[in-house]
């Protein structure tokens, strides 16, 4: 299955080697994924310097995620057939140098524009990551101690990007939360080329350039509805008509893998509860982790009015939490099994949302950082031993597509997340800043440009009369945490509801169902097809 020979467990230079890789790997997945939040720190900042409204800053955001989440199981189908080493580094490379040109952007489109192509680079490295552990890793409990290390570190990059952004803002410009990747990718690509191994599934098909056309213009064309529809309406022409379009293209794409010889997403991997429940789980876990974290940037810099290094900080406990948690989830899920463990952590995860919901303009210190934590220890029991589970129950020859699937799932998980919650927060805002008293009388122009975003009603409020100003501002931030408890409720929800699923459906032990054979639904004439799905 791989065209590296086998490292005896035993063997001391092999363990060093294993674990090198490991820490190659996992160093830059925590890049990859601290790109998807060092970014919202600065997003005040934009709103000031290149004057973006508030669905720029959504696709600022998500131009990253999507492109990234449509062209993964691309990404993992081009590492199983090219080798998942070289992939790897190529998307590193494509990755740096998006993030060069991000630095220097001029304006929110071309910022749009350069994130998306960091996105092909992160589409590229991001699955060979996963898949290179488990051919790696062969032992089940090294390799659960491995992808636990590798599911600690996607969480930990998600929850070190404000703080690293904070950081580098008060020091910096706004285009040094890009620049920063250049020297990692720079030792990445000299590290994984001296000690990453390489592999192949040497029973791979043919491309399936229909099924990434359809999957990313199904992707695309939701989230830019969930996006623009609080602009344009939620019952308008445009809207309607862009949610039917992207529900026929999921379905086309649904139908094409379905029916393909050679299809980029195998369907057969959901028939696999252990699979499809464990994916499900770590995509809500993005949802409600990307879609807070865009929210609380904004409440802790335009509502507190903190630093963006401040802002970081006061989310410390949130990445603290999955940096202690994480590994010891691993050992939690081997004791209790996988469906209490990841039940529990999405539970834990929609209590610490409940008391989010509860911010308001003068919460205390202790009381943002208790339910962030809480969050935290929540997300850290669930990704590691969801992780563990997809990438056990598929053959380990077909680990590019499963790590991409699963990688897919958490970046439609994060996209639908920015693009839910930033869209119900900015209906909720409009709403209660429209309705607010003296709204009406502000000139056209003013009015239109408070409702784009707070942070632009805040500018507004600075070219007013003080006391009209106090006025626009108060009644702006009273809109937007309104906005945000009705906001927070979306996560609580989706979180919960994972949990009960968890619990439902997610196999208690780490092995596949009894009465499902993966091997049997994969194409007979490759290596995948003679073996058995692993348990």
């Amino acid at each position: 299955m791989t065209d590296f020979p086998e490292m005896p467990v035993g063997d001391a230079r092999s363990s060093r080697l294993r674990w090198g890789t490991l820490a190659v790997l996992s160093i830059s997945i925590i890049m990859l994924n601290l790109d998807n939040t060092i970014l919202n720190v600065a997003l005040p900042t934009l709103v000031r310097d290149l004057h973006s409204s508030s669905s720029q800053l959504q696709w600022i955001v998500d131009s990253y995620i999507l492109v990234f989440a449509g062209l993964l199981l691309t990404g993992g189908s081009l590492g199983d057939r090219l080798g998942r080493k070289w992939v790897f580094m190529a998307g590193l490379a494509v990755f740096g140098a998006g993030s060069v040109a991000s630095a220097f952007s001029g304006s929110s489109n071309m910022l749009i524009a350069t994130r998306a192509f960091m996105g092909i680079g992160g589409a590229m490295a991001m699955p060979a990551t996963l898949s290179i552990i488990t051919n790696v890793f062969i032992v089940p409990r090294e390799r659960a101690r491995a992808i636990a290390i590798w599911s600690g570190s996607s969480g930990l990059g998600v929850a070190l990007g404000p703080i690293a952004g904070g950081w580098l803002l008060d020091h910096y410009w706004w285009g040094s939360v890009f620049l920063v990747n250049a020297p990692v990718v720079a030792l990445g690509l000299i590290a994984a080329f001296f000690l990453v191994p390489n592999s192949v599934d040497p029973g791979i098909t043919k491309p399936d350039p229909l099924g990434s056309i359809l999957s990313i213009g199904a992707l695309g064309t939701i989230i830019w509805a969930i996006i623009e529809a609080p602009n344009k309406g939620w019952t308008s022409t445009s809207t309607l008509g862009a949610f039917a379009a992207g529900i026929v293209l999921l379905v086309a794409f649904l139908v094409v893998e379905s029916k393909s010889s050679h299809p980029m997403l195998r369907l057969a991997f959901f028939e696999n509860r252990r699979f499809s429940v464990a994916a499900t789980s770590i995509a809500i876990v993005f949802f409600s982790l990307m879609g807070a974290s865009f929210l609380l940037t904004q409440y802790l810099q335009f509502v507190r009015g903190y630093s963006p290094l401040r802002s970081g900080e006061l989310l410390l406990g949130l990445a603290g939490a999955l940096l202690v948690f994480a590994p010891l989830s691993a050992i939690v899920a081997h004791r209790i099994g996988t469906k209490i463990t990841v039940a529990f952590g999405l539970a834990l995860a929609a209590v610490g949302a409940v008391f989010l919901g509860h911010y308001h303009t003068n919460t205390s210190l202790l009381a943002i950082e208790v339910p962030l934590a809480l969050v935290g220890i929540g997300l850290a029991f669930t990704m590691p031993p969801a992780a563990e589970s997809v990438m056990g129950s598929v053959p380990r020859a077909q680990a590019g597509v499963g790590s991409a699937t699963n990688g897919t799932l958490i970046q439609v998980g994060g996209a639908m997340g920015v693009a839910v919650m930033g869209s119900v927060l900015n209906t909720a805002y409009r709403s209660h800043l429209v309705a607010a008293q003296g709204f009406s009388l502000l000139p056209a122009p003013l009015a239109a440009a408070a409702k784009s975003s707070l942070g632009t009603a805040l500018q507004v409020a600075t070219r007013l009369p003080a006391v009209y100003g106090s006025a626009l501002a108060q009644a702006a931030k009273s809109s937007f945490m309104s906005g945000f408890g009705t906001t927070m409720w979306v996560s609580v929800g989706t979180a919960f509801a994972g949990a009960l699923i968890a619990l439902i459906a997610l196999p208690a032990r780490a092995k596949a169902d009894p009465d499902f054979d993966l091997a049997s639904r994969l194409d007979p004439a490759t290596d995948a097809g003679k073996g058995v799905a692993r348990g």
